[in-house]
């Protein structure tokens, strides 16, 4: 496995310049950029669609990392792709038969993930995760950005990381909520290779030297 990699969650940018947003993620460095999106159903919120995605496609080479926070997932998965979407993420607790719904992404020639909230043990995905390129670890509650990381949910990514090395599979781990300079370390001792990152990042005065640090 490749070094840490950084996705600043655009959902703690300013809504008024996404432009600017995706500017200070590639200056920073960061590789990939983290997409939520909430149908004000799954979680209670509401954020953005398809067409922000294809807007902002043309403006970075970043790995545009889309998470799914939808009802119904597969109502959406063509928009996403077409818009330009890299990585697409569901929630297990949103799909019946995730097994299928993977394989309906890699046939759009995606990548990829699973993705659980705090409440959701491991071992429902445990049977999916030959099929998976990313299994993101929700370490707060669903919703909305700047929470506080909740500690037990690494103790998943340590379970999983475990689960992954003795199977003997590649996909990567991810951790989205509470990430920031202090936390992010925690996440990558457990096991954790990507670490999504909203208000920490862009409140950081050195974004730069912030992504550096948690990729080394």
């Amino acid at each position: 496995m490749n070094k840490t990699i950084v996705s600043p969650s655009i959902l703690s940018a300013d809504f008024s310049n996404f432009g600017e947003a995706v500017s200070l993620i590639d200056d920073a460095g960061a590789k990939w950029l983290h997409m939520d999106i909430m149908d004000g159903s799954f979680v209670p919120n509401l954020t953005f669609g398809p067409p922000l995605v294809s807007a902002l496609r043309g403006k970075t080479k970043a790995i545009f990392d889309v998470h799914l926070m939808v009802v119904n997932p597969g109502h959406f998965l063509r928009d996403f792709a077409d818009a330009g979407a890299d990585i697409i993420t569901f929630h297990q607790e949103a799909e019946v038969h995730p097994q299928k719904f993977l394989e309906e992404i890699h046939a759009l020639g995606l990548k990829a993930g699973i993705s659980i909230a705090p409440q959701t043990p491991i071992s429902v995905i445990e049977e999916v995760l030959p099929f998976i390129d990313l299994a993101l670890i929700m370490t707060v509650e669903p919703g909305y950005g700047g929470q506080t990381l909740i500690p037990e949910c690494l103790e998943k990514v340590e379970k999983l990381a475990k689960m992954r090395e003795k199977a003997g599979l590649n996909f990567r781990i991810s951790v989205d909520g509470g990430i920031n300079e202090q936390t992010a370390e925690k996440a990558k001792k457990a096991g954790a290779d990507v670490l999504v990152i909203g208000s920490a990042f862009f409140s950081h005065p050195d974004k730069r030297s912030l992504v550096a640090s948690l990729q080394s």
